[in-house]
């Protein structure tokens, strides 16, 4: 069923409360990053330029149910003032008159940002008292912030059940691209999979299994799937509660026909530090007790490029070892060619979010692949296949 997006309706006039993600990075009160803010332009650009008046609503980190100056959204409205050359009010307050005087104030083509949503305890709980208070100040609800369509909050669920929710333009792309890898993916489809946690990924894995062609594994995780097939990992790390459950894994692969790729060499080191001595060693021959495995080995590499050749679609989530430190990103970096090629070729390529994203931005190539997902647990609950609250509350489009 398709979403309605902010382009069914009609916005001139119209007050429109639209959820955003500036869950930017903060350090001494200034933004670190403010990639967030521009994925947002495109849509408050939209609402502004048909008439609309804007209220922006967004969380800032985790203030846990009260005001913390730390976690103040002030710093978003200033930068948000510059990327759209023109002022943004704001209100140092989520709720009350204050905000009802400066809403009753907006002009058309003007924009108002609210205090951080999460200085309310009711807006993590999905409070419908607090939900309706918003929706009182508006007309439509435009819902542009995947990042947190996996939860159900206040800001995003609750103010639907009041007034019609659309998604806006970013949440319309994710929506897109990640329903290529789930709904009808054109095969040959290949997920390569990284991080530390098994745990992290079993709905996934699970979920895939259905769908995918090959899994290729890399990170940390791939120790615990090792270790399930009797390899000897060294001090590497590992989930020694989840490798009865990686056993299952694999022997469910097998039964569908889908192929489990696991590394078969690693750069090993004693310390996870840079500049330490490292090893290249053979999966087959084992890693000595003292030693933990950090990033694949170039073996591993050449394999995921075999492996890979061919694909059509390529789901990418979680890095291939400890990206950030540069002894060991060879791995991440190798495989973020690897899908920037693929793309080239004609492939549909997504980036999970969360680490992956940041690597593919690292490596600058973030502009070279299909789409990078703003959400790194919105997209991987979308990949387990679950529906997720924030997009089954935008409203559908009507047949």
């Amino acid at each position: 069923m398709e979403k309605m997006t902010i382009k069914d309706v009609d916005l001139k006039g119209k007050k429109v409360i639209m959820r955003v993600d500036f869950n930017v990075p903060m350090k001494d009160g200034k933004i670190t990053n403010d990639k967030r803010i521009k994925a947002a332009l495109p849509t408050i650009k939209h609402a502004l330029n048909e008439g609309a008046k804007v209220i922006l609503l967004s969380h800032l980190g985790r203030p846990k149910g009260e005001p913390k100056p730390e976690f103040s959204l002030k710093p978003v409205s200033e930068r948000l003032s510059e990327l759209l050359n023109q002022e943004v009010k704001f209100v140092p307050e989520v709720i009350g008159e204050e905000v009802k005087k400066a809403v009753e104030g907006l002009k058309e083509g003007e924009v108002l940002l609210l205090e951080n949503t999460r200085y309310m305890k009711g807006e993590t709980k999905n409070d419908l008292e607090l939900a309706k208070k918003w929706a009182e100040l508006a007309d439509i609800h435009v819902n542009d912030a995947f990042g947190t369509a996996h939860r159900a909050h206040a800001s995003n669920v609750g103010i639907a059940q009041f007034i019609p929710s659309v998604a806006g333009f970013l949440m319309e792309k994710e929506i897109k691209f990640l329903s290529k890898a789930t709904a009808n993916p054109e095969k040959p489809y290949i997920v390569i999979l990284g991080g530390a946690k098994v745990s992290d990924k079993i709905g996934v894995i699970n979920n895939l299994l259905e769908k995918a062609d090959k899994i290729l594994i890399g990170g940390a995780m791939m120790f615990t799937f090792l270790k399930a097939l009797g390899k000897e990992i060294g001090s590497s790390k590992f989930e020694e509660d989840k490798v009865d459950l990686a056993r299952e894994l694999l022997s469910k692969a097998s039964e569908k026909g889908v192929e489990i790729v696991l590394p078969i060499d690693a750069i090993i080191a004693q310390k996870l530090e840079a500049g330490v001595e490292k090893k290249i060693v053979k999966v087959e021959e084992g890693i000595d007790e003292g030693w933990m495995g950090l990033d694949i080995g170039p073996d591993s590499i050449k394999l995921f490029k075999d492996k890979l050749a061919g694909a059509k679609t390529v789901v990418w989530n979680g890095p291939m070892g400890v990206f950030e430190i540069e002894d060991f990103a060879t791995g991440t970096k190798e495989v973020a060619m690897m899908v920037a090629d693929i793309t080239e070729e004609g492939a549909v390529t997504i980036i999970g979010g969360g680490d992956s994203a940041a690597a593919i931005e690292l490596f600058g190539l973030e502009r070279k692949v299909s789409h990078v997902s703003t959400g790194g647990g919105a997209s991987l609950e979308f990949l387990e296949g679950k529906e997720l609250p924030g997009i089954a509350s935008i409203a559908s489009k009507k047949k």
